[in-house]
């Protein structure tokens, strides 16, 4: 079923087209990602508003999914029953769990599902994909080998450099964040290629300057903001996150500039060659 206002995979100029879904959680990596694609058409499927921008035979569905695994694993599954896709991309900030740098591009090819009591199940990405062969190529060119790998997704915000030391020491990880592994498990469900692909926001021996996981709590937010009003030294943390965030967006939207004009020029090739 296709969403009525968007074009059917057999549609763009009588070549079949690549449908990618592009899964950010947050706003301010929405907004990085959006950075990349022009223009971009409001649409909704499944009841989930989306993004969409056409490049040529490429169909990007840019869909924001919420923070944490089970707001994620919603979103991938009522989309997943909706429609079909070539590839499936989990994207946005990472933590390091690796030593590199602020905007780092980390890839993930294995995902470990962890809540607070430990690793509970690790969710292979091994589906293959025409899509996801060229993306990974597209990688290999700028990406080191030591920056992919696997990555760790938790039920909560990991805040300090000790337990993080502990997720990287346990897991044998290169990045960590929230929602990777509930896409992956609905992506696996349906047969759909998987990658991660994630900018680093916030570094291995750091840690963060508040607990944000106040935050994700229906009546966190004023013991959040209780908590910076009584130790107004968050706010320099605050503030070095909010720019390590920038850095990270930056890299994030020149990743997938490339990425676009790389397929574009490639299929641009692949119609121009003789037969």
């Amino acid at each position: 079923m296709t969403p009525a206002g968007l074009l059917s995979p057999l549609s763009l100029n009588g070549q079949t087209s690549t449908r990618i879904a592009v899964c950010a959680a947050t706003p301010w990596e929405m907004r990085a990602i959006r950075s990349a694609f022009h223009p971009v058409v409001e649409q909704t499927a499944g009841g989930i508003p989306m993004l969409v921008h056409v490049a040529g035979e490429q169909e990007y569905w840019l869909v924001q999914t919420g923070v944490g695994p089970e707001k994620a694993r919603r979103c991938a599954a009522r989309l997943l029953d909706h429609q079909s896709f070539s590839l499936m991309i989990s994207t946005g900030f990472a933590c390091a769990l690796i030593a590199v740098g602020i905007g780092a591009l980390l890839v993930g090819h294995e995902v470990v599902s962890s809540g607070r009591d430990g690793p509970t199940s690790v969710s292979p990405i091994d589906v293959p994909g025409e899509a996801r062969d060229r993306l990974v190529g597209c990688i290999q060119a700028i990406v080191p080998e030591v920056h992919m790998g696997r990555f760790v997704s938790t039920d909560h915000v990991i805040g300090s450099a000790s337990e993080k030391r502990v997720f990287a020491d346990k897991t044998q990880a290169i990045g960590l964040d929230m929602e990777s592994a509930a896409l992956a498990t609905e992506a696996n469900r349906t047969r759909t290629p998987f990658v991660i692909i994630r900018t680093v926001s916030d570094l291995l021996d750091e840690d963060l300057p508040l607990d944000f996981n106040l935050f994700l709590r229906p009546t966190g937010w004023l013991k959040g903001i209780g908590t910076v009003l009584v130790a107004p030294s968050c706010l320099l943390g605050i503030n070095r996150l909010r720019r390590q965030s920038g850095v990270a967006a930056e890299a994030l939207t020149a990743f997938f500039r490339q990425y676009a004009a790389t397929m574009m020029h490639q299929r641009q090739e692949h119609r121009s060659a003789p037969m």
